[in-house]
């Protein structure tokens, strides 16, 4: 069987959930008379009351007799770890840009990522029936986006096409477009199929976890080398640099939303593995006679950290079922498991932990997931993660942006200017000017302290 496997990689409510969406339909994933939600990939609680995508997940359609497996990637940038590991499993990225916002700062993030792993790049710019639409500036931007994060020039000869997702067309020419034949022929055409060797030694790299109840831990990994069998003897490489023997009880492939039944692997699938025990991301499924272990999912470190601590106050117990310090122990190692972005450290207290993550958002998502589970815990307010880089302290640096109309442009400057830190005389960051529309935009790169 053919297989492509593409991440949509965007800024976050640039479109990616709705286009796949609309992507599954005209595949013939559903039935014609079958009832669909919208966004219908956001499948966690949170990420539908929100609109926003949390976790990065995999669907695969099905375009004239070829498997595409598509990743759908948060668009927030407090979640890129979900974006680093999908990366790894996908051959080429779809970039999705806002035909009126053109790109932001998690674009320039995630498209930074896909190029240093050299991904062809497929460009979509969605939302083309907006009325304050600029197809062509946008596309301008994205090329000297590009051009800024110093792409090869074969990464600059990208086909690029103009989406309406929710109405599911797509066209070479803005204002055109009928349904997403366009789309599937681009990644048929532009992304590569996968490299490897379906007779060498099997390598396979766990990049997500899923749990059944009746499976138990389901790992989603991507077939790099070899071919997995249903009851095969296999050894689990461990980060520690150990190995695990084990056996595969259960195999599964992805069809639309749906796991199927498999009982042997095809080279550059995405599957689903049961049967392993205590397997974690970034772990690879290897011949237990001849182990070749592929390097571990790599991952930027977390910028901000609070600490999590059991509640003390005059009201405690009266909310939540689990408020031991056991119980906040145990579940922020389970999230651990699944989240690689997270880091937890000890303190001096047995009651306190230091949860690190890559933003405030992060943070406040695990927060309200185990006050929903029945948690009761105290927490503190945020603090930067720092570090010492040949004897100097270093912070993080972020990127803000502000776009507002002229008539209030003003003021949204000088407050940017208290907010970034600014100081008579001293300029800690730099600070670009965009024109829009009939609108500003200012772009600072403050210190993680000053927001």
């Amino acid at each position: 069987m053919l297989i492509r496997n593409i991440a949509i990689i965007a800024h976050v409510d640039h479109g990616k959930t709705t286009l796949v969406d609309a992507m599954l339909r005209q595949s013939g994933t559903f039935r014609a008379n079958e009832s669909v939600i919208e966004r219908v990939m956001d499948s966690n609680e949170l990420e539908r009351e929100r609109g926003i995508t949390i976790l990065a997940k995999n669907t695969a359609v099905f375009y004239h007799g070829l498997k595409i497996n598509i990743v759908d990637t948060p668009g927030h940038s407090d979640f890129g770890g979900e974006v680093e590991r999908a990366l790894k499993m996908v051959d080429g990225v779809m970039l999705l840009v806002d035909a009126s916002e053109g790109p932001l700062p998690q674009t320039r993030y995630v498209l930074g990522k896909a190029l240093e792993a050299n991904l062809p790049p497929i460009l979509v710019i969605n939302k083309i029936d907006r009325a304050d639409a600029r197809p062509q500036e946008v596309l301008n931007e994205v090329y000297d986006l590009f051009i800024d994060l110093d792409a090869k020039e074969e990464q600059l000869d990208f086909p690029v096409l103009y989406t309406n997702a929710k109405a599911g067309t797509a066209s070479s020419d803005p204002g055109k477009g009928e349904d997403l034949q366009p789309l599937f022929e681009a990644i048929v055409n532009t992304i590569p199929p996968p490299a490897g060797d379906a007779a060498s030694t099997l390598q396979i790299l766990v990049a997500n976890l899923d749990y059944s109840d009746y499976l138990g831990r389901l790992a989603i990994a991507r077939v790099f080398n070899g071919t997995l069998r249903t009851g095969e003897d296999v050894a689990i490489a461990k980060l520690d640099g150990t190995l695990q023997k084990t056996r595969i009880t259960k195999l599964f492939s992805f069809s639309g939303l749906k796991r199927t039944d498999s009982t042997e692997t095809i080279l550059g699938d995405i599957v689903s593995i049961a049967g392993v025990e205590g397997i974690t991301i970034g772990e690879t499924i290897t011949s237990a006679e001849t182990p070749a272990p592929l390097p571990p999912i790599t991952i930027d470190e977390p910028t901000i950290a609070m600490q999590f601590t059991v509640n003390t106050s005059p009201f405690a117990g009266r909310e939540g079922d689990y408020v031991t310090s056991r119980n906040l122990r145990e579940r922020l190692e389970k999230e651990l498991l699944t989240n690689v972005s997270l880091r937890m450290e000890e303190t001096g207290s047995t009651d306190s932990f230091k949860v690190m993550g890559r933003g405030e958002l992060q943070l406040s998502i695990l927060i309200e997931m185990m006050r929903r589970e029945g948690y009761e815990l105290m927490v503190g307010k945020p603090e930067i993660v720092t570090r010492r880089v040949d004897a100097k302290l270093m912070e993080p640096v972020k990127q803000h942006t502000v776009s507002r109309l002229y008539r209030v442009a003003g003021r949204d400057s000088s407050s940017s200017d208290r907010r970034a830190g600014r100081r008579p005389g001293r300029s800690i960051y730099r600070v670009f000017f965009v024109e829009l529309a009939g609108a500003w935009r200012a772009v600072h790169r403050p210190g993680g302290r000053c927001l």
